[in-house]
């Protein structure tokens, strides 16, 4: 029996080849030894080959760069180039991720300015690059107090520029840090120069005669300083091209697919952060997970289901999140939901703390900072089993101890779906296209180009 041809072709509106999006706001802003392309691309098996225009090709797969998609047709299994081409597939994976929330979307006068910058993509990179050269030892506000927010506030201090952070929350990370976490991380940003106006929003801008901003303007009144302005305010999901003809999750605005990757129609799969898919963590949850894991897994997933489907088990994904910033580095897995439980040392300059989050008598989820991978590892177990915990104050005096334990106990079957290591190079590259190109679509089979 011949092999079955499959081909394979990944459209993107970025005119580079598919790269590691969290290097944006890590070594791509560094002021020494920044990451550039094509070194910071994904990296395939065990051999960290990096993903060069040159290596799809030697692997035949296609990539038509700087080319968006501007329309779907899924009854007719046909999208709509902005050059007027039509391509046909056959089985067609989503990839295109979310984007940026923009400050005009809230009214806000003069956040047009070119001294404004976002992080999204390369453009957003060397855009926030070019401003932070432009003002040396300037002022820098950031408005939103999560990822980005912190993230680039941690950049632009390295690039000693003085910075203030905006967000309305009470304390930074507000979706995922408790108090006590977040007082720790403020401290730590606050010894190197940032400063953190908590509880309000800005309301407009004080602006020169070229039209750069040079106050940022609060709705309590004060006037901050301002050379560059990041704004990092959330993103949504880019769903458009599909809305009214695939099912989209109402609660958390992302195309919602089955435990398969597979949409409402079963030749169309969702990926990374455009997909709300089951967790069966959460007892069959639909949620849509902004990371890149998430993205790299739900990848290698959907092509499994495409693959081998009979032999492909529903996914099985434990949420994982986590950030490196200064010398500290941080792992989040599973969900910060009922009683929290505090430990370690809050305190160092070299810190090992965490927490627990004990719902229903087990842990949902676990936080740890300064970990080992091994300990990283065992906090991971503890969560993924649902570890039982009969007393939540032996648990806080047992503190990274209690994982440890767990993670050394033998456990029975817990039924995970193991994807294996990729056969086929195109196998592995369809992770990529999920974590990495954000206005991406990968498709197989009968490609078919017309000129309209």
């Amino acid at each position: 029996m011949g092999r079955a041809f499959v081909y394979l072709c990944i459209i993107s509106e970025e005119a580079v080849a598919p790269y590691e999006r969290p290097a944006l706001s890590k070594g791509y802003l560094l002021p020494e030894g920044a990451a550039r392309l094509p070194g910071f691309h994904t990296c395939v098996g065990a051999n960290d080959e990096l993903l060069t225009t040159k290596w799809y090709k030697e692997q035949g797969i296609e990539l038509v760069l700087g080319t968006k998609v501007i329309s779907a047709d899924v009854r007719r299994k046909t999208l709509l180039t902005a050059t007027g081409e039509t391509i046909s597939y056959k089985t067609l994976i989503i990839a295109t991720g979310a984007r940026a929330l923009k400050l005009q979307e809230f009214g806000i006068q003069g956040s047009d300015a070119s001294n404004i910058c976002y992080l999204r993509n390369i453009d957003d990179a060397d855009k926030l690059v070019n401003a932070m050269k432009s003002c040396p030892g300037g002022n820098a506000v950031v408005i939103g107090g999560g990822y980005i927010g912190m993230e680039c506030a941690a950049a632009l201090v390295t690039n000693k520029i003085r910075v203030t952070m905006v967000f309305p929350e009470k304390h930074c990370m507000g979706r995922l840090f408790t108090e006590k976490i977040a007082e720790y991380y403020e401290k730590c940003y606050t010894s190197r120069g940032v400063t953190f106006v908590k509880g309000t929003v800005l309301t407009s801008f004080e602006r020169d005669t070229t039209g750069k901003v040079t106050a940022v303007i609060l709705k309590d009144g004060r006037h901050l300083p301002a050379d560059m302005v990041v704004v990092g305010i959330g993103i949504r999901a880019n769903t458009s091209l599909f809305e009214g003809q695939l099912v989209t999750s109402m609660e958390n605005g992302g195309i919602k697919v089955n435990g398969q990757l597979q949409t409402s129609d079963s030749s169309v799969y969702a990926v990374g952060d455009v997909a709300a898919f089951p967790i069966k963590l959460f007892d069959g949850d639909i949620r849509r997970l902004e990371h890149v894991d998430s993205a790299r897994r739900t990848a290698r997933h959907a092509v499994a289901s495409i693959l081998k489907p009979s032999k492909t088990r529903d996914i099985d994904y434990l949420p994982f999140f986590y950030s490196r910033v200064f010398t500290l580095s941080w792992q989040f897995y599973g969900d910060n939901v009922g009683e929290v439980v505090h430990f370690g040392d809050f305190t160092s300059s070299s810190p090992r703390f965490g927490a627990y989050w004990v719902n229903k008598g087990r842990i949902a989820g676990a936080f740890l900072e300064g970990g080992s991978r091994d300990e990283y590892e065992a906090i991971s177990v503890a969560v993924r089993r649902k570890a039982k915990v009969t007393n939540m104050a032996e648990l806080e005096k047992q503190g990274l101890a209690f994982a440890i334990q767990e993670s050394q106990t033998e456990a029975p079957d817990s039924g995970l779906a193991v994807v294996g290591k990729p056969t086929y190079a195109w196998h592995a590259t369809a992770g990529v296209v999920a974590a990495v190109s954000i206005a991406a679509i990968g498709y197989w089979y009968g490609r078919k180009r017309r000129r309209l």
